[in-house]
């Protein structure tokens, strides 16, 4: 840098990978060019919050699937979840076989979510590391040097999406849920597809690649673990929805948030709290709300949600084989909240472990196409929905009219819950790489993507996206004069 003028560079590098969306980040440094802050920005159009309001709310379960074509089961079940309280039927008043329809979907599109980010888009950070060139840190090249582990991934995506088809008639976008209930039942000749193992690999074959998974990142740690334990590790509050007994519920529960060393904030809160327990701050700079429990405000009241927030915010996972890895999970911190972004990887496997046994249960019910489906009692006014997407505790909250036409919406994404989260990951990064060198390098962006990575953030999902904008990276003085710029586009 020429003295007394800043440098204002822009290079053009590969595009960015395996991030669901896009996002920039500015680094803020002060007179000694060490990082004052850290931005992660998500610039991005918001709508669909608007886009569903005059629409009836019979609509709603169907439209916000279009949020995003990786997690539309989520968004589908959850505002499911909010009509059905619209038609006057709580959880606990659902038909029992329509509860087990939207479990056994729920627990497919967590599996196939899942797995796809850990095949697809975070094996190559653990394979090659952070400091393998672009076109090394890719799939393809996970093909080449592990082609089992690959195969693996992609027949484990397949199965979910298969079994989200039996249920949902599409991989995508396909629709099983109805206010009060769901369509239709799962035939035995619907089940046995995925019991026998003729035609895809059989729910047994996935318990024991789920366990293979497993006991691939254990092995992983123990050759990694300064590295694991440390990257991105920072205190945070945990968040997420558990039974009664404080078991790991995906599907239906309450709100249980401990802190950094794991004391209890808030438990048994009912979802139907979400807006007394919840505030939405915002700033000019991101589209992305920053939720905060009001009990300890906006500064220290935010929360990680997702795999590694469940498995520390619950007492114990009801399957047995998800259970034991579980134990194992807490035994590494001694059983004290993990705050370590890159055990998140661990943590979604079990949830796929987890996963898998409770979809063999639901597969070998014979009820699953017997009894009632749909029902309704007294119409209301208001519904929220809350399940644990794959990314975290996700809440969808509609108002109508007496017309039953939407007239509010408010949406609470997981990726939006992690905001925080993500700001203050990238923010270790930059202390830890950039500090003192007024440089962006490519070590810098790898491992600012690695960081983020660990969210499986879905940046269209949490700000209800149009458009495309690609990762930059932008460093300014501590006079606010730019210094530096990357662009992956």
């Amino acid at each position: 840098m020429t003295k007394g003028k800043a440098m204002n560079r822009k290079i053009a590098i590969d595009p960015i990978t395996r991030v669901e969306g896009h996002g920039k980040v500015t680094l803020h440094l002060d007179e000694n060019n060490r990082v004052k802050e850290a931005r992660f920005h998500i610039v991005e159009f918001r709508g669909f919050e608007s886009f569903v309001k005059g629409h009836p709310y019979w609509e709603a379960p169907l439209l916000v699937q279009r949020l995003c074509g990786i997690c539309p089961v989520s968004h589908h079940l959850t505002a499911g979840k909010a009509v059905d309280q619209i038609v006057g039927v709580d959880p606990q008043d659902l038909p029992e076989t329509a509860t087990k329809i939207r479990r056994l979907l729920h627990y497919a599109q967590v599996f196939q979510s899942h797995a796809t980010h850990f095949f697809y888009l975070a094996s190559p950070d653990l394979l090659f590391g952070t400091d393998a060139p672009a076109e090394k840190r890719s799939i393809m090249e996970v093909a080449v040097n592990n082609k089992e582990l690959a195969l693996k991934g992609i027949q484990m995506r397949k199965f979910g999406q298969e079994l989200i088809q039996a249920i949902a008639g599409k991989k995508i976008h396909g629709i099983s849920v109805t206010p009060g209930g769901v369509h239709k039942g799962l035939r035995k000749e619907e089940r046995q597809f995925f019991l026998d193992g003729k035609a895809v690999p059989s729910v047994d074959t996935m318990i024991r690649w789920s366990l293979e998974m497993v006991a691939f990142l254990k092995e992983y740690r123990s050759k990694n673990q300064e590295w694991l334990d440390s990257f991105a590790a920072f205190p945070s509050n945990h968040l997420g929805l558990v039974t009664p007994n404080g078991a790991l519920e995906l599907y239906d529960g309450n709100f249980r948030a401990i802190d950094a060393m794991g004391k209890t904030i808030i438990d048994q809160e009912p979802d139907t709290r979400y807006q007394e327990l919840f505030g939405e701050a915002t700033e000019v700079w991101t589209y992305l709300k920053f939720p905060y429990l009001k009990s300890l405000g906006r500064e220290k009241g935010w929360s990680r949600v997702g795999p590694l927030a469940r498995l520390n915010v619950c007492n114990y996972i009801p399957s047995p084989l998800a259970e034991r890895e579980r134990q194992y999970f807490k035994s590494l911190t001694d059983n004290k909240p993990n705050n370590s972004s890159m055990h998140t990887h661990l943590a979604r496997m079990i949830e796929v472990l987890h996963c898998a046994e409770q979809m063999k249960l639901l597969l070998e019910d014979d009820t699953l196409d017997k009894g009632e489906l749909v029902r309704q009692g007294k119409h209301r006014n208001l519904g929220i929905g809350v399940i644990e997407a794959p990314r975290g505790t996700l809440i969808h909250h509609y108002e109508v009219d007496d017309n039953g036409m939407i007239t509010k919406c408010n949406l609470i994404v997981s990726t939006t819950h992690n905001n925080e989260p993500m700001n203050q990951a990238v923010k270790w990064v930059a202390n830890n790489v950039l500090d003192g060198k007024p440089e962006i390098t490519e070590a810098l962006l790898n491992q600012v993507e690695t960081a983020i990575r660990t969210f499986d953030p879905c940046l269209s999902c949490a700000t209800h996206a149009l458009g495309q904008m690609p990762l930059k990276i932008t460093l300014f003085d501590a006079e606010g004069k730019l210094l530096d710029e990357r662009t992956r586009s």
